[in-house]
């Protein structure tokens, strides 16, 4: 039985720091930083007082809008070290978006960046707070947002009127004496709130996901566990700290396991097969579309993966094709599989690096230590045998504390009886073994035929043609719903309708045969990797013109 952590997260940084004090922790290859494990831990005691010099609380919400930069990581485990509550802001977002989450999470300061991928952070948080111009740093006074007090700049320009630089917090430490900053940190509980992750917002507004320190501790360990990580390990973290995936399967393992890495401050194929040989990685974690792109890459047959062991697959359904030719192309012969979701902090099963092939290539794995998972029936809610599709549902130490001021949609996620309601489509084999179907809002029900999207998706994956593809159900009148297949195609092949067609005619029965084919270059994603069915579907009803058949009404 494995035995969890009651540290806070800025405790665990401490214990690796006096265990491996002089040994390298971080290390970025596109920027001058690398840390040992003691100077990383003081350099975020430093930070926390500087939090506190500008009037930052305990309980207080911090907002950090930046890609996997050094201060992300400062501010998280800064943040950790004095009890604030980090809130994740997906660096894909727009000025709308923003101004929804500053307000949703009654953040009091916020950490940010010149911008990514054309979107200036410093222009948004201007319109939004136009009293930057003339108030003092740290002195805000918002009409849009009562709460918020401080922004703070990280970028590499000039700081703009009104916000704090970031290299002034090291200076403004000196402010706040050791003892008091050291009375707040212990007075830190390892059950209460480090960190609100926002839902992906795929349907409807996002949602304030609260977890704790041991929440996120702790499934950070089994995770580490699972892959067997060690000191003498190396992982390369190319997917964001934002979401759950970067911060708890990747930074969260490292630390429980004294584990360094090698952040990339945003994903790039090349930038990420450079860093896995030139600092001798033996593990990377990424979504299926991040490893595609890397076996993809007309200069993939050039690089040595030779040290690569393990890492996770993960985010979005694991075509099976794909975890095969990683394990085999790029000597990652221990990958992994860790299924879950926010609300979960985010695992509840995972495939283990001693797991024999077909069950890390196939399934999703067992049920983390300390998880009960179950299959429901989706219309009775009794629990289903082994070899049976239902619901997924899970219950234990790692589910969340709720939606932030949300308690009628929390009730809605988990149940009376403790269990949290995924969603997704599943089914449990007689060894304990989970395999995803698809998710219960994807289902297709064509003229009363239940049609699992990821089964003709895996079917369409070992066609020789086709790169990249995703399956929606749009509206018809006839049926009530057909297949669309959204297909990328490999780079410099013809391909046609028809052969897709007929490839899936011969191979899968004929009410699961794609009515429609649709040719793309890339597919919308949010910025964790996420493919955004809900996105292709509306784009797809305007390509087909379904618009009528979509407003067919049904009970």
């Amino acid at each position: 039985m494995q035995e969890f952590r009651d540290l806070t997260i800025g405790e665990q940084l401490a214990e690796m720091a006096r265990k491996y004090p002089d040994d390298i922790m971080v290390k970025y290859t596109d920027r001058d930083y690398a840390r040992t494990w003691r100077e990383f831990d003081e350099e975020c005691e430093t930070v926390a007082r500087g939090f506190m010099a500008l009037g930052l609380q305990k309980g207080d919400k911090i907002s950090i809008w930046a890609t996997n930069v050094p201060a992300w990581l400062l501010t998280f485990f800064g943040s950790a070290k004095m009890g604030g509550i980090l809130v994740t802001v997906n660096t894909s977002y727009k000025l709308f978006e923003l101004d929804y989450q500053l307000r949703q999470s009654d953040s009091k300061a916020i950490v940010l960046i010149d911008g990514f991928k054309g979107t200036s952070y410093v222009d948004i948080i201007k319109t939004l707070c136009p009293e930057l111009e003339t108030c003092e740093p740290a002195r805000l006074a918002s009409a849009n947002f009562p709460e918020l007090t401080t922004v703070i700049y990280a970028g590499e320009g000039e700081c703009p009127k009104g916000m704090v630089k970031w290299d002034d917090l090291y200076a403004l430490a000196g402010q706040i004496p050791y003892e008091e900053y050291a009375a707040v940190r212990d007075s830190c509980s390892c059950h209460e709130v480090i960190n609100f992750q926002y839902t992906s917002g795929t349907t409807g507004f996002p949602k304030g996901v609260m977890l704790t320190h041991y929440n996120i501790l702790n499934n950070g360990l089994t995770i580490g566990d699972g892959m067997k990580f060690t000191h003498e390990d190396k992982l390369c973290i190319c997917v964001p700290f934002f979401h759950c995936f970067g911060m708890v399967l990747a930074l969260l393992a490292c630390l429980t396991h004294g584990t360094p890495f090698v952040p990339i401050d945003a994903f790039n194929p090349k930038k990420v097969m450079d860093a896995l040989q030139s600092e001798k990685c033996t593990a990377v974690h990424g979504v299926p579309t991040m490893f595609i792109a890397m076996l993809e890459h007309p200069d993939f047959d050039t690089y040595d993966f030779s040290r690569m062991r393990t890492g996770i697959m993960a985010g979005s359904p694991c075509p099976v094709k794909t975890m095969k030719d990683v394990n085999e192309k790029m000597h990652m012969n221990e990958i992994t599989i860790v299924f879950g979701q926010t609300e979960s902090s985010p695992g509840v099963t995972m495939t283990l690096a001693d797991d024999d092939i077909e069950h890390r290539c196939t399934t999703v794995g067992r049920a983390f230590p300390g998880v009960e998972c179950k299959i429901v029936d989706i219309h009775t809610g009794e629990t289903l045998p082994p070899g049976n599709i239902g619901e997924f549902c899970a219950r234990g130490y790692n589910i969340m504390k709720g939606y932030y001021k949300m308690p009628e949609a929390t009730a809605l996620a988990i149940d009376s009886d403790g269990w949290l309601h995924f969603g997704d489509l599943c089914m449990c084999d007689e060894d304990g073994y989970y395999k995803v179907t698809g998710r219960l809002k994807d289902m297709i029900i064509r003229g009363g035929e239940n049609i699992y999207p990821k089964e003709i998706e895996e079917c369409l994956y070992q066609f020789e043609k086709v790169k990249d593809v995703q399956v929606i159900a749009v509206p018809s009148k006839k049926y009530g719903e057909e297949v669309c297949a959204c297909i990328i195609p490999k780079d410099g092949v013809e391909l046609t309708e028809e052969e897709v067609q007929q490839y899936c005619r011969q191979r899968i029965a004929h009410f699961k045969v794609p009515r429609y084919v649709w040719f793309m270059d890339e597919f919308p994603m949010t910025a964790s990797g996420k493919i955004q069915k809900v996105v292709l579907r509306e784009r797809a009803v305007e390509k087909y013109s379904l618009q009528a058949e979509k407003a067919i009404e049904t009970a």
